[in-house]
């Protein structure tokens, strides 16, 4: 009974792990839809890209890896720890799908264009005609599909 219970403890903080990253992750993308990309958009051509440019360096690091990686890995995890879980199995696979989902549009769509962005020059009046309003459309994608896995986390949490 004592291992029974043990795995249900650590089933359930993994979970937990998931949800809270995978929130992590979506208030990320929700920021830069309702706040970094609107502030940047008022500004010039010039500080728009570099500002951006700057961004796209210093996201690169390990806290926004934690989030944008761990979120579907925990929440693998989760899974598997939850095979017999009826309805919250279910539900983390829907989340850890949509947490996938999110990083096939970052490295199909978001990667490619920050490249050009990166790779366009000083003719900032033009490289970012090209840019942003794809990059913002993308990301409001990015940020629904994103805000569903967590939200099927939640619902999993909520099932079990």
């Amino acid at each position: 009974m004592g291992t029974v219970r043990k795995m249900g403890t650590v089933s359930l903080v993994v979970l937990v792990a998931a949800t809270l990253v995978a929130g992590l992750s979506a208030g990320l993308f929700y920021a830069f839809s309702c706040a970094v990309m609107p502030g940047l958009g008022r500004a010039d051509d010039k500080s728009f890209v570099e500002g951006m440019r700057g961004i796209n360096v210093g996201i690169i690091n390990g806290w926004f890896f934690l989030s944008f990686l761990g979120a579907p890995a925990l929440a693998a995890v989760a899974g598997l720890l939850h095979l017999r879980s009826g309805a919250t199995l279910w539900w983390i696979v829907a989340g850890f799908a949509f947490l996938v989902a999110v990083i096939v549009l970052t490295g199909a769509v978001h990667i490619p264009m920050n490249n050009a962005l990166d790779a366009g020059g000083d003719a900032y009046a033009e490289v970012r005609t090209k840019f942003e309003a794809p990059w913002v459309r993308w990301n409001v994608v990015r940020t629904l599909v994103s805000v569903a896995g967590f939200g099927c986390l939640v619902g999993a949490l909520v099932s079990r």
